[in-house]
């Protein structure tokens, strides 16, 4: 019966982990004062340090297996193959390529629909949410200067534009992480999540609409482009959507820039080298972090640490919404006791695995709802990297920005409606045997 309900003892790295990371953050009102990746380290040796009945480097056998797990180094090598490619894109001049035809259309009439509309399509592009808002931080700082409308409103703006491409991009990090712990594609997690986030979208888009409609435009200022500059960012975006494996799509878009670069004059062969090579230290922070959390969570799965989790949360699940609210709820306390979405999804997403199989979910959907749901308190907390930098760059409280924060506010609501009502009521990617076996499996 014990094996049957796991161990709460085996989560003890985990809570851990959670404590001091967040624990140091409180005391100290600093989230930077704890490193993520030493947390995850004296975490780790805690659970070298358990279970008595087996040998030291029996545990570090379990541990490597479950770092070296072929999910996770795929995963570390995207991270850095997307770091690169980000670097380079940069370095050629397509991140202000991309804000500058952005900010070439936005209307006057309605500047802050036009900047959300702005962000989500550069953030898709890019595939990172800090990055979009380092770049249009600046512009929309200037648009609440020259108008009425307020800094506060104007950073939530960004934010949430940035949150959209970092739920949905096909380069982002949290949509390889869900994608890859659920063993889904990233063309059919897109599918699902564009159509359950669309919604949110628009109704930001009117709210900010109806708020801002009286504001004055007075934002004159000429962007110019070189559209050539933009295409790296489009021909990743296409690649991917067509299902091109996203390794051959971050090596060919990295290479695709680095030619553009270098018929531009913006890179020699040895600056191209050198941006590949920042762009993947940029990532190897995460890198090193997704293979320490899955050599940890598998010594916690060995320990019973995942075995007790399901009970837990199966005991009180009486159906598949009950078990997508689960996971949805996991992946959110996760998110606000790390403050980052790629990593509280790498650390639930073997869970939500787990659970999916346990309730017949369609992986999709799983994948869908754990980025749908970590990108909305990624976009909310005031401690995170998103609001941090956005009220660093306007030198505002991150606070401020909270009640504006329209569209991840609207990401959650979205999310929660589509468990509520079921959707989407596809066609599930899973062999028909697996299925049963697994609730067969469920009833012993």
């Amino acid at each position: 019966m014990n094996e049957e309900k796991g161990s709460f003892i085996a989560l003890l790295p985990l809570v851990v982990f959670v404590l001091l990371f967040i624990g140091t953050g409180i005391i100290s009102k600093d989230f930077s004062n704890m490193p993520i990746n030493v947390a995850l380290v004296i975490a780790a040796a805690l659970a070298l340090t358990m279970n008595r009945k087996r040998t030291l480097m029996e545990k570090v056998e379990t541990f490597s297996k479950g770092g070296g797990n072929p999910n996770i180094i795929l995963m570390a090598m995207i991270f850095i193959l997307a770091g690169a490619f980000a670097e380079v894109a940069k370095g050629m001049g397509a991140v202000e390529a991309t804000v500058n035809l952005g900010m070439s259309f936005l209307p006057g009439n309605m500047l802050m629909v036009g900047m959300f509309v702005i962000g989500c399509f550069i953030s898709i592009s890019m595939g990172t949410s800090t990055g979009t808002v380092v770049a249009l931080a600046p512009i929309g700082i200037g648009i609440a200067e020259q108008t009425d409308i307020s800094l506060a409103l104007s950073m939530a703006t960004v934010v949430g534009g940035a949150m959209f491409g970092d739920n949905l991009s096909m380069i982002s990090d949290t949509t390889i992480a869900a994608v890859r712990t659920q063993h889904t594609k990233m063309r059919d997690k897109f599918k699902v999540n564009f159509f359950i986030v669309l919604p949110g979208a628009i109704v930001t888009a009117v709210i900010l609409g109806l708020i801002t409609m009286n504001a004055q435009a007075a934002v004159s200022q000429e962007y110019s482009f070189e559209l050539l500059k933009v295409l790296p960012y489009l021909a990743v975006l296409i690649a991917a959507i067509v299902g091109v494996h996203v390794l051959v799509v971050l090596f060919g878009g990295t290479l695709f820039a680095g030619i553009i670069g270098w018929m531009d004059g913006s890179y020699s062969l040895s600056t191209f080298f050198k941006a590949v090579s920042e762009g993947i230290m940029s990532m190897e922070n995460l890198a090193i972090i997704a293979i320490i959390i899955g050599g940890m969570v598998e010594l916690i799965k060995f320990n019973g640490g995942i075995t007790f989790l399901l009970h837990v949360i199966t005991k009180r699940i009486k159906s598949k919404k009950g078990a997508e609210a689960g996971i949805a709820g996991l992946v959110s306390a996760t998110d606000i006791a790390t403050s980052n979405n790629t990593i509280s999804i790498i650390i639930t997403g073997p869970l939500a695995k787990s659970v999916a199989d346990e309730y017949d979910i369609d992986p999709r959907k799983t994948a869908s709802l754990l980025d749908i749901f970590s990108s909305c308190f990624q976009g909310i907390i005031p401690y995170g990297g998103q609001l941090l930098a956005a009220s660093g760059l306007a030198a505002i409280s991150p606070v401020t920005i909270m009640p504006y924060s329209f569209y991840p506010f609207m990401l959650g609501i979205c999310g929660i409606v589509a468990i509520l009502i079921g959707y989407p009521k596809w066609k599930n990617l899973r062999k028909p045997e697996k299925q049963v076996k697994t609730k067969a499996t469920s009833k012993m």
